[in-house]
């Protein structure tokens, strides 16, 4: 059992877990909780070992099966430790090592798929993590994740996807202009979610292929993704209300294209 901070793996982790760049240049992140390691268990995604308490064994030993089925080594460590690299004010004392995968546009496109989100400079992990679970709940194909946006892999999304992460594509863009165009010409309208001054959400027609595009907490979409758009929509509030979480936007979205979908079935 390991029992020491200055343990090489112990010092790897606790830096993959504050290190965006560090991240990247690994491949791969930690996911933290029973739950979010038994989805990455029945997802297919290689992982690369899994640490737990001796506590924790016990909650979770369910899982080990699955975990030698796969050849993931198991690492316990002692319970301050693992305290330390976890995110939650109440640890659950299991974590898994994940790679990350390789997505690319052109497998998202190949389908081709007819509902997309496309996520433009969200900077709050949880809006982006709750975006993709909602993305995943609604059945879209996949999401885009436009530069400038916060990290997929960020502690923080990855717990807030509550493992939708596992089970939808998540693809990162290099730049924006090249996605734009190669969505158009795979036959999608892209549908640019703004505050105000759009067409009425719900007079427009998602039940052909389109990307639902959604913008930054405080300045909305950039200027080329709106230069882009096909069409301009704004959710109607009748309420007092000035605006909605880039989230919730993105959810009402996704379920009115569900809702129109399913009526036109």
């Amino acid at each position: 059992m390991i029992t020491s901070r200055s343990n090489p793996l112990i010092k790897s982790l606790r830096r993959l877990s504050s290190d965006r760049r560090y991240r990247e240049r690994e491949g791969c992140f930690l996911v933290e909780g029973v739950h979010m390691v038994e989805e990455a268990l029945s997802s297919g995604w290689p992982i690369r070992l899994i640490l737990h308490t001796p506590a924790a064994a016990e909650r979770a030993g369910f899982l080990w099966p699955k975990a030698r089925e796969k050849n993931v080594p198991l690492v316990a460590v002692a319970e301050g430790l693992i305290d330390e690299l976890a995110g939650t004010v109440t640890p659950q004392g299991i974590m898994a090592l994940v790679e990350m995968p390789r997505g690319e546009l052109a497998a998202l496109l190949g389908a081709p798929p007819s509902l997309l989100v496309l996520v433009d400079g969200v900077q709050d992990p949880g809006n982006l993590g709750t975006i993709v679970r909602s993305a995943a709940a609604a059945g879209a194909q996949g999401v885009v994740l436009l530069p400038g946006t916060v990290d997929l892999y960020n502690p923080k999304t990855v717990r807030a996807t509550m493992g939708a992460l596992f089970h939808l594509p998540v693809v990162a863009a290099a730049e924006k202009e090249g996605v734009l165009v190669r969505l158009k010409e795979a036959g999608f309208a892209v549908v640019a979610g703004v505050p105000a001054g759009g067409e009425p959400l719900f007079a427009l027609d998602l039940t052909l292929p389109v990307a639902l595009a959604v913008g930054n907490e405080a300045r909305g979409l950039s200027p080329e993704v709106l230069a882009r758009s096909n069409f301009l929509a704004t959710i109607p509030m009748p309420g007092r209300a000035e605006s909605l979480n880039v989230a919730a936007a993105a959810s009402i979205m996704l379920y009115e294209a569900v809702r129109q979908r399913a009526r036109k079935c």
